[in-house]
């Protein structure tokens, strides 16, 4: 069975790493291509977008793809909207496969938000230092913020980074240790983290920092993932391919 993994995350990497000696398989990994050094998996791979729903489309029949398999960044919206659409046009099947989101834990300050544009308003008028590690995408929405500090920590440099008129970068890639995570938010005198709800362990030692110095949190909350399966587990979406291996 020919299958498409939209990957770039640590699931998609797990996946890859399970199912890249099955001989029953044609995989084929893509990465958005948005981080510069992915590392090199160990099946074909491809780098880019498809050119939108249409391209997609276009890909899945020309390649003959079986299947499709979204395990891409659980805020990657656009591209689950378009491997949606071209899924469901096409009639081929299509899973996420995503890691839990995190939870609200007795002793947080958690706000949760639906957006970035809510989140620097929920940082109210009052200027504070600010920890942001939304990644480089969507930083200009706090440029609507000015009056406050920003510490910015991403893999890559973001362009838009120059809009924020007070801030500094910090360019890291995690896991992170609690220590680490709360020695830079004392050493920044850090009011407030803002972050997504993107789940897993390696960077959420900052919530647990957070936790632990009495710090608020704005958390933007994930967007639904719609009628499209969900699994959570290696074991759960392994048992999904499984079941749409032998049809036809």
């Amino acid at each position: 069975m020919r299958l498409l993994i939209l990957g770039g995350t640590t699931e998609a990497s797990s996946l890859v790493r399970r199912i890249a000696e099955r001989t029953d398989l044609q995989p084929v990994l893509s990465f958005a291509g948005r981080t510069q050094s992915p590392v090199t998996p160990p099946i074909p791979f491809r780098v880019g977008g498809f050119g939108g729903v249409a391209g997609l489309e276009a890909y899945l029949t020309e390649h003959g793809i079986r299947a499709v398999i979204d395990a891409t960044h659980p805020f990657a919206a656009q591209m689950s909207q378009h491997a949606a659409a071209a899924c469901g046009r096409l009639g081929v099947p299509l899973a996420v496969f995503t890691r839990p989101a995190w939870r609200r834990q007795i002793g947080d300050r958690w706000t949760g938000v639906a957006g970035m544009a809510a989140a620097a308003r929920a940082l109210g008028e009052q200027p504070r230092r600010v920890f942001l590690t939304i990644g480089g995408l969507q930083l200009a929405a706090f440029a609507e913020a000015p009056q406050h500090h920003y510490i910015v920590r991403t893999i890559d440099p973001p362009d838009a980074v120059r809009l924020l008129p007070s801030h500094r970068l910090i360019l890291a890639r995690g896991p992170f240790s609690l220590d680490d995570e709360i020695a830079l938010m004392r050493d920044e005198k850090v009011d407030a983290l803002v972050t997504k709800n993107s789940g897993g362990a390696a960077t959420e030692a900052k919530l647990a920092a957070a936790r632990a110095l009495g710090i608020e949190m704005i958390v933007v909350e994930r967007p639904e993932a719609g009628a499209v399966p969900v699994y959570e587990t290696l074991d759960g979406i392994l048992a999904w391919i499984e079941a749409h291996r032998g049809a036809p």
